[in-house]
């Protein structure tokens, strides 16, 4: 059963998850080939689909070590699901960089839980979303979770209050050495524009699409049935989640401001893996849960395959 193959973590599901990956997007890439030549664009290609495929077993080893859902595969599940579901957005190639650091970003912030370095941490955390911000300019807005962070978790601190700081000074003093070289400063003024998709459209569906709308109503509603369902568990889950619900309200903030044309659904997928795990993990029927993954999965190929049309 599909339920119980995904119940566990081992390196048969790594393999399975990876091959799937490859048939569905190099799919889509050869639909959406037209006149150019494999040659020309298979190397950007194979780093887009490694960038995703480590974003996939990233993903599974930050709720394994953080302890965000119980020890399985099914993060890693619904996060390629989204993948394929959103297929139209693989064309984002900056986003699915952008992504793959702020992930590791996520990583270093969810594990400050432990009290244990927490300048590394939120120096890591910060330098990387400033690197994801070189690709993505709105990946800059997570920096407000690492200041949340901080004041949850040691704000009495004043040191870890400047260390942020010091880690996007690092990411924009190494930048502006290789630019000043290069002889193109001119990137952080082209680069950072963070432009305002929902206040110069005419209408909320051109920054909006009704897949996406429907996805993010979807996830919030399964977010506030986890929470109430594990209202009485111990508090560090509990505000492990609610700094992962942050991450999605950040990131939708971000979808809800940028255009149509480079919104960046990807970078919402985490948090809504790990809440759509932690509802799974709820389902104590096994047959309904493999009906939920069934229906789970030929949703997902019905959004690719109609895409591709």
């Amino acid at each position: 059963m599909i339920s119980s193959f995904f119940g566990k973590t081992k390196p048969i599901n790594y393999i399975v998850l990876a091959i799937v990956l490859f048939l569905f997007y190099f799919t889509h890439v050869f639909f959406r080939l037209g006149e150019q030549r494999v040659n020309q664009i298979i190397g950007l290609e194979l780093l887009l689909f490694i960038g995703l495929l480590l974003a996939i077993f990233i993903v599974n080893l930050i709720v394994r070590t953080e302890k965000a859902t119980e020890s399985n595969s099914y993060a890693m599940l619904f996060f390629l699901l989204l993948i394929i579901s959103f297929s139209d957005e693989l064309v984002l190639d900056k986003v699915i960089f952008a992504n793959f650091f702020l992930l590791l970003a996520f990583w270093r912030i969810l594990s400050v839980k432990s009290s244990r370095n927490v300048k590394h941490k939120i120096f890591d955390a910060s330098l990387l979303i400033s690197l994801a911000s070189l690709f993505y300019d709105w990946a800059l807005a997570f920096m407000l979770l690492v200041f949340f962070v901080i004041g949850v978790y040691d704000r009495k601190t004043l040191k870890n209050w400047m260390v942020p700081f010091l880690g996007m000074s690092a990411i924009f003093m190494l930048t502006f050495t290789v630019l000043k070289l290069k002889g193109a400063l001119g990137f952080f003024e082209e680069h950072y524009q963070f432009s305002l998709g929902l206040f110069t459209t005419k209408s909320f569906f051109q920054v909006l699409n009704v897949k996406t709308l429907i996805y993010l109503i979807l996830t919030i509603l399964v977010s506030v049935l986890v929470f109430i369902r594990l209202r009485n568990v111990s508090g560090g889950k509990l505000l492990l989640l609610r700094i992962v619900f942050l991450i999605f309200i950040l990131a939708t903030g971000i979808i809800l401001f940028t255009p149509a044309d480079a919104s960046p659904v990807l970078i919402a997928f985490f948090p809504a893996a790990v809440f759509f795990t932690n509802y799974f993990e709820g389902i104590k029927k096994e047959k309904l849960q493999e009906i939920v993954l069934l229906a789970s999965m030929a949703l997902a190929c019905t959004l690719f395959i109609v895409h591709l049309d």
